[in-house]
């Protein structure tokens, strides 16, 4: 089994290094080619380019930030596509439009190739311990033949067919959203209250409102430090394409609205490097105001 790993981030890194811990990694892949030197100085091929990591592999995963990157490097000018046997497996564990993974899937089926959309939950504490939630759409042998090299990474969940993936983390990136909007205003009153981070934290966290939101993100709030695990300009990015998704099902969505429109203040801000648990520095900012 040879894999092939496409896009070495915050996320794609940790994700790949499970996969040359059990021995499978066959080629890396990335546009910043330092962040491929970790593979490169434990005699792993780093390729030039998504179609030269694609020759020889059974699974290349891509793990690119948005639908434009996911699309050129599988259908663009150096892509996957072109390189890639009849019969190889790609999966895009990225988070992106769902209708893009439809049209790459169609794309891909006329050459042979197979696809699944597979985005992952957990963010990079998830990824670097293996325990990410994998939300898995295709069909459904595609998923069984591929589901070794996810278990790799975590705990994959077929939900449907291709798209399916994309739309169960759509749903993911509400709740993760609201949950830390919720989470940035109960601290910020707390804050007010004169209660300690950490004690409060305590007290609340086995209780309805514990959560693996708040057991992650909780340490960046009482120590006032957000290194991104995930960014504010990705998690904008995903509820552009939530209330996108939204629109064309006519669904409505207000809350959802509402943590976009603060997200799109926090990026012309300058936060959108910053975890997305900065949204409760963004509170903080405006109460001194």
């Amino acid at each position: 089994m040879q894999v092939s790993f496409i896009g070495l981030g915050i996320m794609g890194l940790p994700m790949a290094k499970h996969i040359y811990n059990k021995g499978y990694l066959y080629k890396v892949y990335n546009r910043t080619r330092e962040k491929a030197d970790y593979f490169f100085e434990r005699g792993i091929d780093v390729a030039l380019s998504p179609k030269d990591a694609a020759i020889g592999a059974d699974y290349i995963i891509t793990m690119v930030s948005n639908s434009d990157d996911v699309h050129d490097v599988i259908l663009g000018k150096d892509g996957v596509i072109h390189h890639a046997k009849k019969g190889a497996v790609v999966i895009d564990m990225s988070s992106i439009n769902p209708e893009v993974s439809k049209q790459i899937g169609e794309r891909l089926q006329e050459k042979g190739i197979r696809f699944l959309d597979a985005p992952v939950s957990g963010g990079e504490r998830g990824a670097i311990e293996g325990k990410l939630a994998i939300m898995v759409g295709g069909e459904e042998e595609v998923v069984d033949d591929a589901r070794k090299v996810l278990q790799l990474m975590g705990t994959p969940v077929h939900v449907g067919s291709l798209g399916s993936g994309g739309y169960a983390k759509l749903a993911n990136q509400i709740m993760v959203a609201l949950h830390i909007q919720a989470m940035s205003e109960a601290f910020t009153l707390a804050k007010k209250a004169n209660l300690q981070a950490d004690q409060l934290f305590e007290a609340i966290k086995n209780g309805l409102a514990g959560s693996n939101v708040l057991e992650q993100k909780v340490s960046n709030i009482q120590h006032g430090v957000f290194e991104p695990g995930f960014k504010v300009s990705l998690h904008l990015k995903d509820l552009n394409n939530v209330l996108e998704a939204a629109d064309q099902l006519d669904v409505q969505l207000p809350f959802t609205n509402e943590i976009q429109q603060v997200m799109q203040e926090m990026n012309k801000q300058g936060m959108g490097e910053l975890d997305h648990s900065s949204l409760y520095a963004y509170l903080q900012k405006k109460q001194e105001k």
